[in-house]
């Protein structure tokens, strides 16, 4: 059984198609007075699945059709979303009081059973950080559940602004509380990553991997306030090719594209009927390295020279980020010195001070740690995820390359990309990463822990036992006392070489009135106001 039908196509081999063909196929026309609502980003999403894929275009589809306990507001605030209040019991235990009379679009009523449910199914994944610290999810009544966690936990409200809930009946009739991974055969074709039954403002109704999803408003929505955006019809496009996205815009094909190339800024800013929103993100770009590999990839037999910390900040300080930011960057954005941006809790200053750029020192580094020739070594790129990666990547090789170490550049679409990363491929890559709940524990545990993304299998107790004081930590002074100490830690080992943030550019056409610009780069449909 299925809450709505949706067609589906999955990826398969397909023509080059000129622009026009790009954006000709749609669904069956809305009516006249329908206001459709048009958005292209470079990436599809990875499948519909909840609890599945941690990824940031993925989870803004999420948010428009699933919905969590309570939910992060534009402003970075919380407020109430499925629970309509909570107070703490104790320490350790919360208590949060359902919402009545919501339904799921399939015409379920949703009760905490779809609570339990779905925190039972969630650990399964990436999407099991959201549920890091609890050990029990309980329902106390139909309309109450109490969620108990190992120790007190200053950021639980934060962590659940990603615990999507689902239908227990749905999710049981259809065979479906196996969650499967990423880069598993199978795991884009799962029912539910290729149908949808939430309590959300929007449902979908159409799917073709690679080539659109189409969602309609929830008619049965229960907060009315969130349906002033005037739009009857949205459909994501996926669009790999920045120039076909820009001449997309331009030529009123969209209503919204992001990201605007930056070279495309001057001339997309000065389009009749076109406009730019831009500002920082919470996404941390960075370079990664594998430290438990015993041999290097790129030569075997010989020994893996990344587990070095020399060598390690050999790399970094090779790097030259002035030049990258002014220059491919153009200036929209600053350099950073650890993985986490200002709006992030638990972020230091004095950290964030970068290492100066120093060839010299990089190759005296090297000889110390055995490597005065250098090593050979290849970095692996997305090239259509994040703001110009693989010209980054690409100076950076050069960059490398200046210090004696043979490197070489592998560049390849993201969803390529992230399996070879989950396959243990990588010795060297680029990646990019938002933490969901807003605070370091979570790039702490998911890039420097036990967590799924941290593909170069980078350990040490210290950083592990100060997180872990970290996450239980109601202190905020000595929290951050703490969490200075974290990464004063991480630059003394570097299995990171942090980059910088991300900016965001929105292309934004006349027909919208509004729409929000949020650190996390989402775009909630509630959100968005239509011109009337």
């Amino acid at each position: 059984m299925q809450a709505s039908p949706l067609r589906t196509l999955l990826r398969g081999a397909v023509s080059a198609l000129a622009l026009g063909a790009v954006f000709a196929a749609t669904a069956p026309a809305a009516p006249a007075a329908a206001t459709t609502f048009t958005w292209a980003t470079a990436n599809d999403i990875l499948g519909l699945d909840p609890h599945a894929n941690n990824h940031g275009v993925t989870n803004t589809m999420k948010e428009n059709v699933y919905e969590p306990l309570v939910k992060r507001q534009p402003d970075g605030s919380v407020r109430p979303a499925l629970a309509e209040r909570w107070e703490q019991v104790n320490a350790t235990t919360w208590r949060f009081h359902l919402r009545r009379n919501v339904r799921f679009h399939g015409g379920e009523p949703f009760t905490a059973a779809d609570v339990v449910m779905s925190a039972e199914r969630v650990r399964q994944n990436d999407m099991a950080y959201t549920l890091q610290s609890v050990t029990a999810v309980r329902a106390v009544d139909d309309f109450t559940v109490e969620i108990e966690t190992r120790g007190p936990n200053p950021i639980l409200l934060q962590d659940l602004t990603l615990f999507f809930i689902m239908n227990a009946n749905w999710v049981r009739a259809n065979n479906a509380m196996a969650v499967a991974r990423a880069g598993q055969p199978g795991a884009t074709s799962t029912f539910v990553q290729l149908n949808t039954n939430g309590t959300g403002p929007f449902r979908v109704v159409e799917r073709l991997a690679d080539e659109r999803t189409v969602l309609v408003p929830n008619a049965e929505y229960w907060d009315a306030a969130a349906m002033q955006h005037g739009i009857t019809r949205a459909v994501f496009r996926p669009v790999s090719s920045a120039p076909t996205r820009v001449a997309a815009l331009l030529s009123r094909e969209l209503d919204v594209m992001y990201h605007v190339p930056l070279q495309d800024v001057q001339r997309v800013s000065q389009a009749q009927g076109i406009r730019l929103i831009q500002g920082p993100t919470a996404r941390s770009i960075y370079f990664a390295m594998d430290t438990a590999r015993p041999e290097n990839l790129d030569a075997p037999g010989t020994p893996n020279p990344m587990r070095d910390p020399r060598v390690r900040r050999a790399m970094y300080q090779a790097i030259d980020m002035n030049t990258i930011t002014r220059v491919i960057l153009r200036n929209s954005t600053v350099a950073a010195g650890i993985p986490i941006a200002q709006a992030i809790g638990g972020f230091d200053a004095a950290s964030n001070e970068r290492l100066p750029f120093d060839p010299d020192a990089s190759r005296r580094l090297l000889a110390e740690a055995g490597f005065p020739q250098g090593f050979r070594t290849t970095l692996n790129c997305p090239n259509n995820r994040y703001v110009n990666d693989e010209a980054i990547c690409q100076a950076a090789v050069s960059m490398l390359q200046r210090v004696g170490i043979q490197a070489r550049l592998n560049a390849v679409p993201f969803g390529r990309f992230l399996q070879g990363g989950a396959n243990g491929e990588y010795q060297f890559y680029l990646l990019g990463w938002t933490p969901g709940n807003f605070d370091m524990t979570n790039p702490g545990r998911e890039l420097l822990g036990e967590g799924s993304f941290n593909w170069g299998r980078f350990q040490d107790d210290q950083m592990a036992e100060l997180l872990r004081q970290i996450a239980v930590e109601t202190d905020q002074p000595k929290r951050q006392q703490l969490a200075g100490q974290y990464w004063a830690r991480f630059r003394e080992l570097l299995p990171m070489i942090p980059l910088h943030q991300e900016p965001q550019i929105f292309g934004v056409r006349e027909t919208v009135a509004e729409l929000p610009l949020r650190v996390q780069e989402d775009l909630e449909l509630r959100h968005v106001r239509m011109r009337r």
